[in-house]
C-alpha cells in the first residue's frame, strides 16, 4: 500500500490533505505540471474538441504504466482491456483531479465569463467528474473502428495516450446509420480531421465533438501518416474516462 501511494505521489504530487511545512522539489514539479507546462489547444474544425500534448511527462508516464501493471489486469496473454465502474482506482481519480485543475489553470481553457473552453462549466464541476474507466492495450496494427461513444455515458470524455504515438481521425456523423449507438467504418468520402496523439497527451471531447463526430484509430500500414511520414507503430496503452448517466 505504501509503495502504491508513493507511486501516485511521484506522478501527481502530494495529495491536498498532506501536511507539508516547506515546499519541496516534488511539489514544484506538480505545480509546474498543472500551471506552466501543459496547455490546451482547440481543434478549429470541431467544436468541443481539445487536446493537450504534454499532459504527462515521460517520468510520469513511466510511473503511471507501472501503477497500471501493478493492478494485474493484463497478466493473461489474451487480456487487453480492463473496464471499471463506480469506485475507481486511486490513480484514475488523481487523473480526473489533474484534468480538472489543468482546465482551470490553463490560460487557453478558461474565460472570464465563467465558462471553460476545454470542458463546459457544468461538466467540469460535476461530482464525480468521471466514474467509468477503460484501459486498453493495443499491439502494433490494432486500433479502434469509427464510433461515437454510447448514450449511456454523459457528455465529456477524456482519453490519455501512453507509449506509441498514433493518429486519431475524426469524421462527422452523416446519417442515422452512423448514430451514436452504432460502430462502423467511417465514410471515406467525408472530411476526416487527424489529431496526433503523442505519448502523455490528453484529449477532451464534449458537445459536438462527443455526439456529432466519430473517432477512430486505424493502425494498419498506410494509415498512420503524420507530416508526410508514417509513424512507427509499437504497443500503445490508452486510458478513457467517462461518466455514466444516472440510472432511471
Amino acid at each position: 500500500m505504501d509503495d502504491h501511494k508513493a507511486m501516485l505521489e511521484q506522478v501527481f504530487g502530494l495529495s491536498s490533505d498532506s501536511e507539508v511545512e516547506d515546499s519541496t522539489l516534488e511539489d514544484d514539479r506538480s505545480l509546474n505540471h498543472l500551471v506552466q507546462n501543459p496547455i490546451f489547444q482547440s481543434v478549429p474544425q470541431i467544436n468541443g474538441l481539445w487536446f493537450c500534448r504534454d499532459f504527462l511527462s515521460s517520468d510520469q508516464q513511466y510511473i503511471l504504466l507501472s501503477t497500471i501493471r501493478h493492478e494485474g489486469w493484463f497478466e493473461g496473454a489474451s487480456k487487453n482491456q480492463a473496464m471499471r465502474f463506480g469506485d475507481l482506482p486511486a490513480w484514475s481519480t488523481e487523473l480526473s483531479d489533474s484534468i480538472r485543475e489543468l482546465v482551470l489553470f490553463s490560460d487557453d481553457g478558461f474565460q472570464g465569463d465563467g465558462q471553460t473552453s476545454a470542458l463546459p462549466w457544468d461538466l467540469l464541476w460535476r461530482e464525480p467528474l468521471f466514474n467509468q474507466l477503460i484501459v486498453n492495450v493495443y499491439e502494433p496494427g490494432e486500433g479502434i473502428c469509427a464510433h461515437v461513444d454510447l448514450l449511456r455515458f454523459e457528455d465529456g470524455i477524456a482519453i490519455i495516450s501512453l507509449e506509441s504515438s498514433c493518429v486519431m481521425h475524426f469524421s462527422r456523423v452523416e446519417s442515422a446509420a452512423d448514430g451514436v449507438e452504432n460502430e462502423g467504418k467511417s465514410d471515406s468520402s467525408s472530411t476526416r480531421v487527424p489529431i496526433l496523439l503523442a505519448p502523455g497527451s490528453l484529449v477532451l471531447m464534449s458537445g459536438e465533438a462527443r455526439y456529432n463526430w466519430k473517432h477512430e484509430i486505424n493502425r494498419k500500414p498506410g494509415f498512420q501518416i503524420w507530416e508526410g511520414r508514417e509513424l512507427d507503430q509499437m504497443k500503445r496503452t490508452s486510458i478513457t474516462l467517462r461518466k455514466l448517466c444516472p440510472s432511471e
